[in-house]
């Protein structure tokens, strides 16, 4: 969809089914298990026996292919599958995908998944190890070399700055942590279930890279997580009530590197969010004032003040206020920070329990949810709301 004009995609398809397997720090099993478990419990949910699956969407960075979980799911024929590219900024781009095959004719129904041992295998937060001659590659030898080696330490840079543009302390990044964790405390699927804090405890917890502390980072977790996706019409006459996928965006910037994005005139945003901001606006004729529920991509809980800002729930440099305030309902799931980290899978499925009114912490008469994929990335974005 172009920034310029509204898309044809709103409310031709939605989310009838989610499912997950269990949030842990080592499942014992494979990725491969692990994405099975997810989709079926997904179209358990659903109502839709694996034979009706017509097309299956992941993420580049995932190891189970589609046509190996359609095996293992007893699916039969695709006629769709696709991979979404820039790791956690293809969450909500994977429904996108579904919801573009859906309203097209593609398929008629569509799953995404999600499924990874990042804690107990691969560990994202240890950094790069290993990098293949590539122009990926070749951005990241700007940074390498000057000690800048894992996600922390790049987003810590765009921290840095928006502290000084606004003459903010890291306690502005507290506020988020506290909130995640609060929620998380009443969330039994919650890893950190039980465990509020407080802005003492954040202020406490050690450094990582200046300014980011451990609590304004996420946690690391094994699981996965299954989206099904299908027309509205059909939505109707299943047994879950349709979540409407009222818009949907990608979005990359100017100047735009795979979270180093240090050469822009201003690091005190997110602009690929604002290129997915603006065309959520745009496609669903809807404000920041109607929404009713926000799940914030919070792997750096610096990212998540921007994405308010980005999205106009705020002036620049007051989103801190904004969620000590608790105005919006942020991540009642309790986020990558206290919930688990999928990617943002898990916060699309948290914005179905929103709107189907079925949540841990629900929202009272939550209609309209917003979500969002990873942020320093080239990023993603949905509007999900209730049928009619």
């Amino acid at each position: 969809m172009s920034a310029r004009r509204p898309d044809r995609l709103g409310e031709r398809a939605a989310v009838v089914g989610i499912g997950a397997t269990e949030f842990s720090k080592d499942s014992g099993r494979s990725e491969l298990t692990l994405a099975a478990e997810a989709v079926r419990a997904a179209l358990g949910d659903a109502g839709i026996a694996p034979a009706e699956v017509d097309g299956l969407v992941t993420f580049t960075m995932d190891t189970s292919p589609e046509i190996t979980v359609a095996q293992a799911c007893g699916i039969g024929e695709l006629t769709f599958f696709s991979r979404v590219h820039y790791g956690g900024g293809a969450a909500c781009a994977t429904v996108q995908q579904a919801a573009l095959a859906v309203a097209t004719g593609v398929a008629e129904v569509v799953v995404c998944y999600r499924a990874f041992n990042e804690r107990s295998g691969r560990r994202f937060g240890s950094g790069v190890r290993h990098r293949e001659p590539s122009a990926e590659g070749a951005a990241l030898g700007w940074s390498l070399p000057f000690g800048l080696l894992t996600p922390a330490s790049w987003v810590a840079m765009a921290a840095q700055r928006y502290l000084h543009t606004y003459g903010l302390t890291p306690e502005a990044f507290g506020q988020v942590a506290v909130v995640d964790r609060s929620h998380a405390a009443t969330n039994p699927a919650a890893y950190f279930h039980g465990k509020p804090i407080t802005l003492d405890d954040h202020a406490a917890s050690r450094w990582i890279v200046e300014p980011l502390r451990l609590l304004d980072c996420c946690q690391e977790t094994d699981g996965g997580q299954a989206i099904v996706v299908t027309s509205v019409e059909r939505a109707r006459d299943l047994p879950r009530p349709p979540v409407v996928i009222t818009a949907a965006a990608q979005g990359s910037g100017r100047a735009q590197e795979q979270m180093t994005s240090f050469y822009r005139d201003d690091l005190s945003g997110l602009p690929e969010m604002g290129v997915v901001a603006r065309q959520l606006w745009s496609g669903s004729g809807l404000t920041p004032a109607d929404i009713d529920v926000a799940i914030l991509y919070d792997h750096f809980t610096p990212f998540v003040l921007m994405q308010l800002e980005e999205f106009g729930f705020c002036g620049r440099g007051e989103a801190a206020g904004c969620v000590a305030e608790g105005a919006l309902p942020l991540n009642t799931h309790g986020g990558q920070l206290g919930e688990a980290y999928l990617h943002g899978m898990n916060g699309i499925a948290e914005a179905v329990r929103q709107i189907r009114g079925t949540a841990v912490n629900q929202v009272p008469d939550a209609a309209r949810a917003l979500v969002t994929a990873g942020t320093g990335v080239p990023t993603s974005g949905l509007l999900l709301g209730a049928d009619g």
